[in-house]
């Protein structure tokens, strides 16, 4: 039995000595600790001593309480091995004196060298985005233990007054939040906030998404040239990003089983193949008769000089933004119907599966969302013919009333 309590704490100032090179180092303290027994138990403790270092680059001294075990089980010596291993680190560690004095700006250029380049280009983008327009101008001069809550609480404030979204708001503090916690990683002092603490804006009027219906799909694609019409059926019928339709590979669509296998996205900027969004997003779809049978034209005509099934001329993935600008907008502008985006078709596609009945679990998987709870916060605005037809009933009850 082994329990760890903090008995008492103590702020102290750090103590130093000067070694021989001019340098101001930590001074150890060598903990012996003390045995002592407790309780009507009869149980053995062990005590010592332990300096934290605190947020504000302060230490705090902590006496530390363990209980190592009953009397009636563990002689003195016994208890003393079993003790030393928590002196021992107490004693081995070397504490180095607090990194204080960097600014946020400052630490950001370390952030970038050693933790942006390993995370996926669409985050990256988007931190960047934060920081140039915002965290940066507004704390970039502040030291790391001077961004407090207080001190998010105002920047909240600012944010909040440009007519920013609850949204926009909350994904800044998210950034600055994931780099102040690798500041803390790496032992520098910094100060801290809890998104529970902060007052967020209130929340605006909340604009539908824009969902294309099965009616303007049907006519849109039959007036897409090829590839293009097969490339609106497979994002509007299967509910795909973009960038996962973009990445499709031949061996993804298996015409015998129906199904197509969605493993990897083309990232928006790079046009290179990279993960998909999340683990759930990595799995297998039904692929309908209908779709089959376009994409096995496509493959038909297929040069076989790519893996992808959908490329351009030069052999390389299609960029999602420029046939956006150059093929759909046009085309819907033609059509007179109003604009959309590629998203706009996988929220279609949702809203579509969820208006014919499907439950938020079956979307949920067609999708590929990580929660149910993302499927039923953008498309808990659909209303599907259980609760159409109960309305219908309630009403036609009410009416028979009124006219009796």
């Amino acid at each position: 039995m082994q329990s760890a309590d903090v008995v008492e704490c103590v702020a102290v100032t750090p103590s130093f000595q000067v070694s021989t090179g001019g340098s101001s180092v930590p001074r150890r303290r060598f903990q012996k600790g003390t045995l002592i027994i407790r309780g009507k138990r009869q149980v053995r403790c062990g005590i010592y001593r332990e300096d934290v270092l605190q947020s504000d680059g302060t230490f705090k001294r902590v006496q530390r309480r363990i209980v190592l075990g009953a009397v009636s089980s563990l002689s003195e010596r016994a208890a003393w091995k079993q003790f030393q291993p928590y002196l021992n680190r107490v004693n081995d560690a070397v504490k180095a004196a607090p990194k204080t004095g960097i600014t946020l700006e400052q630490f950001v250029q370390e952030w970038r060298v050693s933790v942006a380049v390993n995370l996926k280009g669409s985050t990256t983008r988007a931190a960047e985005s934060h920081l140039r327009a915002h965290i940066i101008p507004q704390l970039g001069s502040l030291p790391l233990t001077e961004i407090n809550t207080k001190t998010v609480q105002s920047f909240v404030a600012y944010l909040a007054t440009g007519g920013r979204s609850k949204k926009t708001v909350e994904n800044v503090l998210l950034t600055l939040s994931s780099i102040l916690r690798v500041a803390k990683s790496w032992d520098y002092a910094c100060g801290s906030f809890k998104l529970a603490d902060i007052t967020m804006p209130r929340e605006g009027i909340r604009q539908e998404q824009r969902c294309f219906t099965d009616e303007e799909m049907r006519r849109i694609i039959a007036a897409a040239p090829e590839p293009f019409g097969t490339i609106l059926a497979v994002t509007s019928v299967l509910g795909l990003r973009i960038g996962e339709t973009l990445a499709l590979r031949i061996g993804d669509v298996d015409f015998a089983k129906h199904i197509i296998g969605i493993r990897q996205s083309v990232d928006a900027a790079t046009r290179i193949p990279k993960a998909v969004k999340s683990r759930a997003s990595s799995a297998d779809v039904p692929m309908p008769s209908q779709l089959a049978a376009r994409l096995r034209a496509v493959v038909k005509k297929h040069d076989g000089k790519s893996e992808l099934l959908f490329v351009n001329r030069r052999g390389r993935p299609f960029s999602a933004n420029k046939l956006r600008e150059k093929q759909l907008h046009p085309l819907l502008v033609k059509l007179g119907i109003a604009r959309g985006g590629f998203h706009s078709m996988r929220h279609g596609a949702a809203s579509a599966l969820l208006a014919d009945g499907a439950t938020p679990a079956v979307v949920q998987r067609q999708l590929r969302h990580s929660d149910a709870r993302i499927t039923l916060g953008l498309y808990g605005h659909v209303v599907g013919d259980q609760q159409r037809n109960a309305v219908e009933n309630c009403s036609t009850r009410i009416a028979e009333y009124a006219i009796q």
